[in-house]
C-alpha cells in the first residue's frame, strides 16, 4: 500500500496538471465537523462495508483519518476488495494541521 505525507498530498492537490484524487475521510461525523480537508468525502469506517458500492474501485483515492491508523486499515480493506489506487495519508488530519495548515483545528 502506498503512503503519503501531508506535504506530498498538498503538492499533488496544488498541481493543476495532475488529476485530483478522491479524499476519503473515514472518521466519524463529529470529527469531520471539527476539521477536515477541503473537498473530502465523509464515509465513516463504521459504514464502509455497507457503502462500499458507492466507491469507484478504479479511482485514485487518499484515505484520511485522525492519525493515519484507521485510514491504514481501511486502505488495506479496500485493496483486499479490488481497489487498486489506494493511498494512506500518514499522520492523518493531525499531521496535516501540524505540517500544512496550522490554522486547522486539532483535537
Amino acid at each position: 500500500m502506498q503512503q503519503l505525507r501531508p506535504a506530498e498530498l498538498k503538492s499533488w492537490l496544488d498541481d493543476p496538471a495532475r488529476p485530483k484524487p478522491l479524499l476519503l475521510d473515514v472518521r466519524e461525523g463529529w470529527e469531520y465537523e471539527r476539521c477536515h480537508l477541503d473537498g473530502a468525502t465523509l464515509l465513516p469506517m463504521s459504514t464502509l462495508q455497507t457503502r462500499l458500492g458507492e466507491l469507484d474501485p478504479q479511482r485514485e483515492m487518499v484515505v484520511i483519518c485522525h492519525h493515519g491508523v484507521r485510514s491504514f486499515h481501511v486502505a488495506r480493506f479496500l485493496e483486499a476488495n479490488g481497489f487498486s489506487n489506494v493511498i494512506n495519508l500518514t499522520g492523518g488530519v493531525d499531521a496535516w494541521a501540524k505540517e500544512v495548515d496550522r490554522a486547522m483545528p486539532t483535537y
